[in-house]
């Protein structure tokens, strides 16, 4: 009987699939396709939606908008949402043996990137339709959202591709990483030093604002300490401190002594990160809030407009007007907007930081068993390479054992720090926000390393035999 992936191997010959060149490229050459898929990023998030007149109240998705580098009203509408999704989607069916699938094997990872190429298409048509029926963009009539769904559906085709061009080595690294990295980066980089005028009757910009308001003898307090939510010294300053200190954490390591049997016992170490589970957790848990909020902010408009039901008011209570959360879940999962936003309602930052770190270390240890990560599984892993613990026999049970000593204790810790820095950042108005900081942080250290390896290539040609390349 077929496996059920099996079933979709027609796709691969239907789906739109970017070739490998057939040779590596010059890292010149790459770096070259990767400004142009940046660059192509960069004019589809200035691109209007056709049909749209204007988007007016609350944005329920400004707050995963830095995840998924997306724009509101633009082509960019969705982001690379669809393609994240689809892939955390398949990864947790592979790692948790839903889906029965050897990734060593050429035909199946054909049929697995098929299928998450189907899954990213299905996830986009859903979240096009989610949004043109829940009122994102205003009331439309029946062709105005059809050309809309087509244009999101089109746009989500193109990013999968660019992103898949990249990861074929055309460019550098991975087009997901580089499209939030990019995103990110123009945000930090607008909220520094934008020239335009804020609510407040002052420069948006923190750079901008802090002079203008020195210079007008308001004091320095004015200038540490601004209302609505907009970016003030204060939080300039907590963003360099935080990218410092998610730079030296980073860099952490906690490191296990092995030997390499088959190589004469040459000894080496492996390196455990101390952010072992990275920012994964805060973007499940990111997803998870958006999601309830999206859930509330539909509930009440359909049984609740008036905030008069007692039960649903648990769910989630909206302004009429603006529909920000007001109260009920969806308002404690929405983070607070720096320092005067804490002080005004300081009930609100605790319960907030109190469902971040336990959502948090919940998806840590999710993470861990269905990706891979265990004990167990590294285990398993460490044993099938030849490699063992000095002082200890080659035997999977052993090794585990001695993994459970790093591993959940790490697990843990890193959940509870990584959300730690987000609630930090988030309660005192950090520049980009405190998930932005640390993904923006991990892919440049990915992007370093990355260049490091393909300098070393380039220099030393031998590299390139070593490691199996031509």
């Amino acid at each position: 009987m077929p496996r059920t992936i099996e079933l979709l191997e027609p796709l691969t010959r239907i789906l739109p699939e970017i070739e490998k060149p057939k040779q590596r490229l010059p890292l010149r050459e790459r770096l070259m396709w990767t400004a142009v898929v940046l660059t192509l990023y960069f004019i589809m998030s200035e691109i209007p939606l056709y049909g749209i007149r204007g988007i007016l109240g609350y944005d329920p998705f400004m707050y995963m908008r830095w995840l998924f580098a997306s724009k509101r009203g633009t082509l960019m509408e969705l982001g690379i949402g669809p393609i994240v999704t689809a892939g955390l989607i398949m990864q947790l069916l592979v790692g948790s043996k839903i889906i029965d699938i050897d990734l060593t094997n050429p035909k199946d990872r054909a049929l697995f990137s098929a299928s998450q190429k189907l899954m990213t298409l299905i996830w986009g048509a859903i979240q096009s339709i989610s949004y043109i029926l829940g009122g994102a963009f205003g009331q439309l009539d029946i062709y105005v959202s059809i050309f809309i769904f087509l244009q999101l559906m089109i746009t989500t085709l193109l990013l999968m591709l660019m992103d898949e061009m990249i990861q074929k080595g055309w460019g550098l690294g991975s087009g997901v990483s580089l499209f939030i990295a990019a995103g990110i980066s123009q945000q930090m980089f607008w909220e520094t030093f934008s020239p335009v005028i804020g609510s407040d009757g002052k420069y948006v910009g923190a750079i901008l604002y802090t002079a203008q308001t020195l210079l007008s003898g308001e004091g320095l307090m004015n200038a540490l300490i601004r209302p609505y939510g907009h970016p003030s010294l204060t939080g300039l300053i907590v963003t360099i401190a935080i990218l410092l200190f998610v730079i030296y954490m980073e860099g952490t390591r906690i490191e296990i002594p092995i030997t390499m049997a088959k190589y004469r016992g040459i000894r080496t170490k492996i390196p455990l990160k101390f952010l072992y589970v990275s920012n994964i957790p805060i973007i499940f848990t990111s997803m998870l809030f958006i999601d309830i909020q999206i859930i509330a902010l539909l509930i009440w408009r359909q049984f609740n407009i008036n905030n008069t039901n007692i039960i649903l008011n648990l769910i989630g209570t909206f302004n009429q007007t603006t529909n920000t959360p007001i109260g009920g879940l969806a308002y404690y999962t929405k983070p607070p907007s720096g320092i005067s936003s804490v002080m005004n309602d300081p009930i609100h930052a605790i319960i907030y930081s109190a469902l971040l770190i336990i959502s948090s270390v919940t998806f840590s240890i999710i993470w861990v068993q269905a990706s891979g990560l265990s004990p167990k599984d590294q285990a398993e892993q460490l044993v099938a390479s030849g490699l063992q613990i000095p002082g200890f026999r080659s035997s999977p049970k052993i090794v585990e054992g001695i993994l459970n000593r790093y591993i959940p204790p790490l697990t843990i810790l890193s959940g509870i720090i990584v959300a730690l820095i987000a609630i930090v950042a988030d309660l005192l108005g950090a520049i980009g926000s405190g998930m932005g900081i640390l993904l923006v942080v991990g892919i440049i250290y990915q992007y370093w390393g990355m260049l490091t390896q393909e300098q070393m290539m380039e220099a030393y040609p031998i590299l390139k035999r070593l490691a199996g390349e031509k």
